[in-house]
Order: C-alpha cells, then structure tokens, then sequence
C-alpha cells in the first residue's frame, strides 16, 4: 500500500516494530462494553497483539460482544479479541503463550503491582466491575496483586485499573529495552505485522463482533 502522506506509513512502521507479543489481558465477565472498549484502546496504545475475553456468565453468553468504533476509538481494528465462554479452555489457550497469569485482586495474598515484574510473559487478569475474579479462574494465577491506595477509595474503574497496570508494565519495558528491541520480535515478525496492518486498512477490516470459542 503507498500511502499519500509518509507519515502514515511510518506511523504504521512505528505501531509493529513496538509491539508486545508477550503481554496480554484476560477480562473475566466484563458487563460492560464501553469498559471493554477503553481496555481495548489502552492494550493498543502500548502494543499489545490480542486480549481474552472471558464470558463465562451465562447472562453474557446470550449475545456476542459488539465493540464499536465509539466504545473502542478504532482500537478494535488492530488488536485481535478471543471471546471465551468456557473457563478452562481459555486459561488453556492462554498458557500456551503466557505462562504467568496475574490477577487483579483486593485479598491477603496480593502484592503491590509495583513489585511485580511485567518484562516476563504475562498474562493479565481482571473480573468484572461487581464481583472481581471467579474461584474458578483465581486457581489458574500464578500471582495476584493490588494498585496501591492511599484515600477513601478502595476500588477503581476496571478500564482505570486495567490503564494503570498497562503503563507500569509498558514503564518496566521502556526500561529493559523491549521497545524497538524486543528478544523475541525480530524483523521478520515486524514485516508479517506491518503487512497484517496494511491489509487491515486497505480492506476496511471492520471486527466489531466476536464469536465465542466454547
């Protein structure tokens, strides 16, 4: 594709020689899709491949998840959703690429998200704006961990938190280099991207629905 500005070109030379292939998100049961949305364009803005959406309510699993361009920003277009319905095969499909899971949750066993280490594979697990994380998908973390508060306020906004968590990970990885420098995404892997982006635009791709894998 030649595109009439140069700039456009190397704003997508820029996207996939930054992107992230070992860092991910799951969102378990999520209700909302605006918060799904602003998740979506956070996991974006710091070069993440693809996240997990975990419907496992059978509430959500009456209709597929439809994320818009106004509850997305365009994000959807250049971030791949898995839509999940059942627990074990999503966390089955997450570990083959992402061994440790950590989740999001306000419990004695949680450590300061400062104090983790997001420049391994990881994974990132958040439950819904009511209930937070199911037992069920508790047992498949490998560490579990808070935002550190200091006021009244003991809980954020899942597309807050989830925001928060995204740019300390992308910090520790500015710092290791993994930005333009990333052991395992080499030039090749950089051309297949910037190649999938250019298809992307030029077809109009368009994903606003997604079908669950049961």
């Amino acid at each position: 594709m030649s595109f009439p500005n140069p700039g456009r070109h190397a704003k997508f030379e820029k996207a996939a020689k930054y992107r992230q292939p070992d860092l991910t998100l799951i969102l378990e049961n999520v209700h909302d899709t605006h918060n799904v949305g602003a998740v979506l364009r956070s996991a974006e803005s710091i070069g993440i491949i693809e996240i997990f959406v975990l419907n496992s309510d059978p509430q959500l699993q009456k209709k597929n998840m439809k994320l818009g361009k106004r509850t997305s920003s365009g994000a959807r277009k250049w971030v791949d959703v898995h839509l999940y319905n059942d627990t074990e095969k999503c966390f089955s499909e997450v570990k083959k690429k992402y061994p440790n899971i950590l989740g999001a949750y306000l419990g004695g066993e949680s450590i300061s998200l400062f104090d983790l280490d997001f420049t391994l594979p990881t994974a990132i697990l958040f439950g819904n704006e009511h209930d937070g994380i199911s037992p069920e998908s508790l047992k498949h973390c490998t560490g579990l961990f808070t935002i550190p508060q200091f006021g009244f306020t003991q809980s954020l906004n899942i597309s807050v938190a989830c925001a928060i968590t995204l740019y300390e990970a992308c910090r520790q990885r500015i710092v290791k280099g993994y930005y333009g420098n990333h052991p395992d995404w080499n030039e090749a892997k950089e051309a297949s991207m910037l190649a999938n982006f250019i298809e992307r635009q030029e077809s109009g791709y368009k994903a606003h629905s997604v079908n669950a894998k049961n």
